[in-house]
C-alpha cells in the first residue's frame, strides 16, 4: 500500500490593513449604520428636483409633451394668463376639472424651495398642515422643502472644503515634516502668521466688497457665492491638519522602508506620496468627519448671521435665524434646530466609528 502524500495547499493571500480596517468599522455598528443612513439620505438629496419641486416632470399639452426640467415654459404657452413661468400645480387642477386628456405629472411633494406660497388664509408663516408637513416660513415657503435643499447644500459645501483643506493641509504637512529644516522652521512661521488672521472678520470684510448674488436658474453649487465661501473657508481650515501629518512624516521618515526606497534611488516625490502618505493618513481619515461637523457648523453659523449663502438659497442657519425672530412659531424653531442636530449626530457617530477603526487595538469602547 503506497502511503498517499498531501498536496500543498496554495498559500492564502494576506488581508490588506484597509480591508481590517473596513471590518473593524462594520463591527461598530452605530457608526456603521450611522454612515449608511447619512449616505442613503445623501443620495437621495440629489434627486430631490424630481422628488420636491413645483416644476413638473412631464407635460401632455394639445398632443405634445414638455419637459419642464430642460426648459423654462411660459405660461402662456399652457393657456394661462399669469406672467412668468408656468404654473404647474394650476395647470394640473385645470385638467383635473376639464376632464381633459392632458396631463400633468408633479413631484410627489409639489412645492418649491423658493416658492411664495402667498394663496393660503392668514398671513406666512402659517403652521403644518396636511399641505405643508413642517408649516412655511415668514415668507410663506414651504420649510419641509427648504431644510431638504439645505441639507443637500450645507453637507456638499462641508464635503467640498473638507477635502479641498484637506488636501493642502496634508501637502503643506508632507513638505514640512519630509524636508524639515529651514523649509520647517520657516513654513510654521508663515502659518502661525496666517492663522493669527481674524477669520469672522474677514469673511465680513471680503463679503462688503464682494457682495454675493444669487443668479436665478442655476444650479445652488455652480452659484460665485458658493464657491466663495468655500474658497474662503478651505483657506483657513487647513492649518489644523498640517501639524498633524507633519508630525507623522517626522515619524516615517525613519523607518527602515523609507532608507530602502532612498537606496534604491526613488524620486523625493514618490518616497513622500507613494511610500510615506499611506501610512500617515491615520489623522487625516479620523478627523475627516468632525472637519465636516465644523464647516456643517460654520455655514450655518455665516448665514445665521447673514454673511453666508444669498437669498434666497435654502439655508439651514437662515430658518434658524427666522425662528429666533419668530420664537412663538415653533416649527421654525423644532425643525430646523432638529434637521441640524441629527446631521451632526450621525457624522459624529461616523467619527468615532472611524477613529476606533484605525486604533491599533482589536476591542474598543464602543463595541
Amino acid at each position: 500500500m503506497t502511503k498517499q502524500t498531501a498536496l500543498p495547499t496554495a498559500p492564502t493571500r494576506s488581508e490588506s490593513i484597509l480591508r481590517r480596517r473596513f471590518r473593524k468599522f462594520q463591527r461598530l455598528k452605530r457608526g456603521y449604520w450611522a454612515a449608511v443612513t447619512l449616505a442613503s439620505v445623501y443620495v437621495v438629496s440629489f434627486f430631490l428636483p424630481v422628488l420636491a419641486s413645483n416644476t413638473a416632470i412631464a407635460v401632455r399639452y394639445d398632443g405634445q409633451y414638455y419637459f419642464p426640467g430642460f426648459r423654462v415654459y411660459q405660461a402662456a404657452e399652457f393657456g394661462q394668463v399669469a406672467i412668468g413661468e408656468a404654473n404647474y400645480r394650476e395647470l394640473q387642477r385645470r385638467f383635473a376639472q376639464e376632464a381633459s386628456a392632458d396631463w400633468v405629472l408633479m413631484p410627489l411633494y409639489p412645492y418649491g424651495p423658493n416658492e411664495s406660497l402667498l394663496d393660503q388664509e392668514g398671513f406666512p408663516p402659517h403652521p403644518p398642515s396636511p399641505e405643508h408637513l413642517l408649516g412655511t416660513d415668514d415668507r410663506g415657503r414651504d420649510v419641509l422643502v427648504r431644510l431638504a435643499y439645505g441639507f443637500n447644500i450645507s453637507l456638499t459645501f462641508a464635503v467640498v472644503v473638507t477635502l479641498i483643506s484637506f488636501s493642502l493641509g496634508t501637502v503643506v504637512g508632507a513638505a514640512l515634516g519630509y524636508l524639515g529644516g529651514k523649509v520647517d522652521l520657516l513654513g510654521q512661521r508663515t502659518i502661525e502668521i496666517w492663522a493669527s488672521l481674524p477669520f469672522l472678520y474677514t469673511i465680513i470684510i471680503v463679503s462688503s466688497i464682494v457682495v454675493p448674488v444669487s443668479l436665478p436658474g442655476r444650479n445652488q453649487f455652480l452659484q460665485p457665492a458658493f464657491w466663495l465661501l468655500v474658497t474662503l473657508l478651505s483657506a483657513f481650515g487647513w492649518m489644523g491638519i498640517t501639524y498633524y501629518v507633519r508630525g507623522e512624516f517626522y515619524r516615517e521618515k525613519a523607518r527602515d522602508y523609507v532608507g530602502a526606497a532612498i537606496a534604491m534611488g526613488a524620486a523625493e516625490l514618490t518616497i513622500m506620496f507613494k511610500h510615506i502618505l499611506p501610512n500617515a493618513l491615520t489623522p487625516v481619515v479620523s478627523f475627516a468627519p468632525f472637519a465636516v461637523v465644523a464647516n456643517i457648523g460654520a455655514l450655518v453659523a455665516l448665514d445665521f448671521l447673514g454673511f453666508g449663502l444669498p437669498a434666497p438659497t435654502p439655508s439651514w442657519g437662515e430658518l434658524i435665524g427666522q425662528g429666533m425672530n419668530n420664537l412663538s412659531k415653533w416649527w421654525l424653531v423644532f425643525y430646523p434646530l432638529g434637521a441640524v442636530f441629527v446631521t451632526l449626530l450621525l457624522i459624529v457617530f461616523i467619527g468615532e466609528a472611524v477613529r476606533e477603526a484605525f486604533d491599533p487595538k482589536e476591542f474598543s469602547r464602543l463595541r
